[in-house]
């Protein structure tokens, strides 16, 4: 891989978004994000700041702040200068204000003072609420715009259950019309009963072919040892599914990835590995949002061998590495051809999946480019809080990753060694491999849409 800086490549990103600030909350979207959950930064405000302005001992509220303003500057992806800080920083009291708002220094210390003056005429909710929404205008103003954040308890449980692929609003044992923890045999004797109830009417009714595609998931969680343990344990459904689409081709879709979908692939791998006569693999990662990017480095290592550069991330201007930490899967040796599926919706810790898979040629990437979701967010815990009863933390871009060729993954996508959208897409395919029941496998598994 040329190890070229995202910053020779095009040019330096401008940190600010548009002058126009926009309240934004950040709920929405953020499962599609990389996310380091585990290493939380937790740097102390420097104690030691020097500006001729005149400062008040900082309050609940001017402390938070300046966390914010410190672990931005310290964290934030891209160099960013005081200056340019304190601007949007100035920008957000103003939108808030609806007035002008002055900066008595261009630092974090002016930033805390031109807080105190804006708020010190508001009642203590005034206040919690104007100084939450100024650390989140701000945060989400940083480039790339909205991927950054200031997150409540609440919308960091809901970050972690979707990255751990937990859906509270669903019961799969309700989809059965039984009661929780019923016992595998139940659970296969209810689908029986569901199946027999829904079969003729899910040709034509879709209410009923949803309940039935339910009732089949239900059922293939809940009568498997291990992904019903972690469901009656901890909710989490699976990440990794699969089937033989053919007689001699092995099917595995990744939805996401979760903190327990490594251990899932080589459980699904193993399990198919005794099967007879299978010698080809479609791996699907269409409509992949990503999850947590620290599986990759064990993820890729039964792809291209331990110790090998999987991948890199951007961070200030410095590339740095990432080698695999686990070896060879004897369970997939067996294949000697591989298609790896993407399209727009494939995205995150996904395309670095993607682009290091294509980079070494693992496989034959077929499908559209990839939505180009570039950005690695870090979970960072504030020490200071404005609320007793709320306790806020921030998502931060922390890292951009990188192609194969150098380019950012941001708003470029990683593309496919052979687009679907050509007419010929068959032919080059048989092309790498001139092996008809994979081409056929290829089109039926494209034509599934990867929910089903």
């Amino acid at each position: 891989m040329a190890r070229r800086m995202w910053k020779s490549q095009s040019g330096r990103i401008s940190v600010l978004a548009t002058i126009g600030i926009f309240l934004f909350v950040v709920a929405s979207g953020v499962a599609a994000t990389y996310l380091y959950i585990p290493r939380l930064y937790t740097q102390k405000l420097s104690a030691n700041i020097t500006t001729n302005a005149q400062v008040p001992q900082d309050d609940a509220y001017q402390a938070f702040i300046g966390e914010v303003y410190e672990k931005t500057l310290n964290n934030y992806f891209d160099k960013i200068t005081d200056e340019q800080l304190s601007e949007l920083f100035r920008l957000g009291v103003a939108k808030l204000a609806k007035a002008d708002a002055v900066l008595p220094s261009k630092d974090a210390v002016g930033v805390k003072v031109m807080l105190g003056v804006a708020i010190k005429d508001k009642t203590a909710p005034e206040k919690k609420d104007f100084t939450a929404q100024l650390a989140n205008i701000v945060l989400v103003n940083l480039k790339p715009f909205g991927r950054s954040g200031i997150l409540s308890e609440k919308q960091q449980q809901a970050l972690v259950d979707t990255v751990s692929n937990i859906d509270h609003s669903k019961d799969l044992y309700a989809a059965l019309d039984l009661p929780k923890a019923a016992s595998a045999q139940a659970v296969d004797d209810a689908f029986k009963k569901k199946e027999t109830e829904l079969a003729q009417k899910a040709k034509t009714d879709p209410e009923a072919k949803k309940q039935l595609d339910d009732a089949t998931h239900a059922r293939n969680v809940l009568t498997d040892t291990k992904t019903k343990q972690r469901y009656d344990k901890t909710g989490a459904e699976p990440t990794v599914v699969s089937h033989l689409i053919a007689p001699t081709v092995a099917y595995i879709r990744l939805q996401k990835f979760s903190p327990q979908t490594f251990d899932e692939f080589v459980s699904v791998a193993n399990s198919i590995a005794d099967k007879p006569g299978l010698d080809s693999l479609i791996i699907d990662l269409r409509d992949n949002i990503g999850g947590a990017v620290d599986l990759l480095q064990y993820f890729l290592g039964p792809f291209i061998g331990p110790g090998q550069y999987g991948y890199e991330f951007w961070h200030k201007g410095d590339l740095t590495p990432y080698k695999t930490k686990t070896g060879w899967l004897a369970s997939l040796a067996k294949y000697k051809k591989v298609v790896v599926l993407v399209n727009g919706k494939t995205q995150s810790s996904a395309e670095v999946m993607t682009t290091t898979m294509k980079k070494y040629r693992v496989g034959v990437i077929v499908g559209t480019t990839t939505k180009g979701w570039g950005t690695i967010e870090q979970l960072i815990p504030l020490d200071h809080q404005i609320d007793g009863e709320q306790k806020y933390s921030m998502l931060l871009v922390q890292s951009i990753t990188v192609r194969d060729d150098g380019q950012p993954i941001e708003g470029k996508g990683v593309d496919p060694m052979i687009k679907i959208t050509d007419k010929d897409w068959e032919k080059q395919l048989r092309a790498y491999f001139d092996y008809p029941p994979l081409v056929q496998a290829t089109k039926k598994a494209w034509d599934t849409p990867p929910s089903q």
